[in-house]
C-alpha cells in the first residue's frame, strides 16, 4: 500500500499557524512535539479520526522559503478542503474570519468556493457531487 499521509504547508509562525487552522478552519491538532534546534514537528487534520492527508505546518527557515510563504503554489488552488456539508462549513469559516475570494458556486462536480488561509495560499471548499 502506497499514500500521501502529510504535506507540508510552509508557515511565518506555529502557534499563528495553528490558532488559523484549528480556529478559523476546525481542524484537530494532531500532534506538536519540539525538535532541536528550536523547531517544532506540528502536524493538523481536518476531523479526529481522520485518515488522509493532514497538513505539516513547517516554520520558514530563510529567506528562500519566508519568500515563499503564501504563496506555494503561484497563485493557483493548492489546497482542496472536502466537506459533506457546504453550506454549514461555508458559514462557520466566514463567522470564523475566513476571506472566501468568491461567492459559493455550483459546478458539474460540486458546490465550491475559493478562500484563503491566513498566508494568502488559495483552497477550495469543496463539497463533490453526489
Amino acid at each position: 500500500m502506497r499514500r500521501i499521509p502529510l504535506v507540508t504547508l510552509v508557515v511565518d509562525d506555529y502557534d499563528e499557524a495553528v490558532g488559523f487552522f484549528t480556529g478559523a478552519l476546525g481542524f484537530r491538532l494532531a500532534e506538536d512535539t519540539p525538535r532541536p534546534g528550536g523547531g517544532r514537528w506540528v502536524v493538523v487534520e481536518p476531523d479526529a479520526g481522520h485518515t488522509g492527508t493532514a497538513l505539516l505546518l513547517a516554520r520558514a527557515d530563510g529567506e528562500s522559503q519566508r519568500a515563499r510563504v503564501g504563496d506555494q503554489t503561484g497563485g493557483r488552488v493548492g489546497f482542496f478542503l472536502y466537506t459533506d456539508d457546504f453550506a454549514r462549513d461555508h458559514a462557520r469559516m466566514t463567522a470564523a474570519g475566513v476571506t472566501f475570494l468568491e461567492e459559493p458556486r455550483l459546478e458539474p462536480y460540486g458546490s465550491v468556493a475559493v478562500f484563503q488561509d491566513l498566508y494568502g495560499n488559495r483552497w477550495d471548499l469543496l463539497q463533490p457531487a453526489a
